[in-house]
């Protein structure tokens, strides 16, 4: 094996851009069959279109809590050097002082490392540690980040000694990571986080409490809820927030992803799919009146929520009904009005004859 790898060339730009490519679509491949390596992938034009909604400048620290194979890291630094005509302080803060990152199992770790100086990016700051494991209380104006891009893992459960890390006691591990990303933005900072859509729901004490302090912390100005199947392998139903810390939610712009197909693996998420919704969210960030609302999307104003629980369904107004089914007897009945017409029709083309 060691002389198989020895044999792989990486001096060119072509060859490294190749050969980034190939352990991309291995990665994908690992997504797409369900095993370890499914949780480590997010679809590239769904990280891209995050990216791009997020629209990070050069100079910003760009952080990950949940890095995975480093997909929003990688997609961040392509997004960025392709942002302007960089200069070679731009290339040097790109390489040491932009990404930074925090990945808790030692196979996601050493695949997010590897993609990242695949991509180039060879000074990478990722740390292989767990990011709960992290008091909340502990992090200072130093440790905070400009850009928060990610998606954590969500369903598992963490122990009781490590919920002790925030406030908001929870077993959920999407939720307890929500709370670091809040806790470790900037103010001003901006964020673009996949989370279940249950998040905006959910009843229990923990999740309206998690809810609440998004929207009096952060302006939380669009949710982009997305169609089953966006994750090959994973049944779930996810939403993807967009906020920023400092100011807290006014109105919340929201865009539901309708496809006339199913995603899977021979019907992937393309960047096509989701260019009304970047099209669309300019529009409504720009806060020009009613341009940004279609059959696809609505904004909410927070004075209407319900107060004691925050509930932030995504329940579109504007989304055309099916026609209702009707009832077999009524269909019954028309087709004993429609035989007793033509009855009639042929009786008295019988009488002319």
């Amino acid at each position: 094996m060691i002389e198989l790898v020895d044999q792989l060339r990486f001096c060119t730009h072509a060859e490294k851009h190749e050969m980034s490519h190939l352990y991309e679509d291995k990665i994908k491949n690992m997504g797409n069959a369900g095993r370890n390596g499914g949780e480590y992938y997010t679809p590239r034009p769904l990280i891209k279109t995050i990216v791009k909604v997020v629209a990070p400048e050069i100079g910003n620290k760009i952080y990950d809590g949940a890095v995975g194979s480093a997909g929003f890291l990688v997609e961040a630094f392509e997004y960025l050097q392709h942002s302007k005509k960089l200069t070679t302080a731009d290339v040097v803060t790109l390489q040491k002082n932009t990404f930074y990152g925090k990945e808790k199992k030692s196979l996601a770790y050493i695949i997010g490392t590897m993609n990242m100086i695949l991509h180039g990016l060879e000074a990478h700051n990722i740390v292989h540690t767990n990011t709960l494991a992290e008091n909340l209380s502990d992090i200072q104006e130093k440790d905070r980040y400009d850009v928060v891009l990610a998606n954590p893992p969500f369903g598992g459960k963490e122990r009781a000694e490590v919920q002790q890390n925030f406030p908001i006691k929870t077993g959920e591990t999407a939720s307890l990571f929500l709370q670091h990303f809040i806790k470790i933005l900037k103010a001003g900072g901006k964020a673009g986080v996949v989370i279940k859509n249950t998040f905006l729901s959910n009843t229990d004490n923990a999740s309206i409490s998690l809810r609440k302090l998004l929207l009096e912390n952060c302006n939380l100005h669009t949710v982009l809820d997305l169609p089953g199947g966006t994750f090959t392998g994973a049944g779930v139903k996810t939403v993807v927030l967009f906020f920023e810390k400092g100011s807290s939610t006014k109105k919340v712009w929201f865009y539901q992803l309708n496809l006339n197909r199913n995603l899977g693996k021979t019907n992937p998420l393309n960047e096509n799919d989701l260019a009304e919704f970047v099209t669309l969210q300019k529009l409504a960030l720009s806060g020009a009146e009613g341009t940004s609302d279609s059959e696809n999307s609505w904004t909410v104003n927070i004075k209407e929520v319900d107060q004691t629980t925050f509930d932030l369904s995504a329940k579109n107004p504007n989304k055309k009904e099916a026609a209702a089914l009707r009832q077999p007897q009524a269909i019954l009945k028309e087709i004993k009005a429609l035989d007793e017409e033509s009855a009639e029709i042929l009786g008295s083309i019988k009488s002319m004859i």
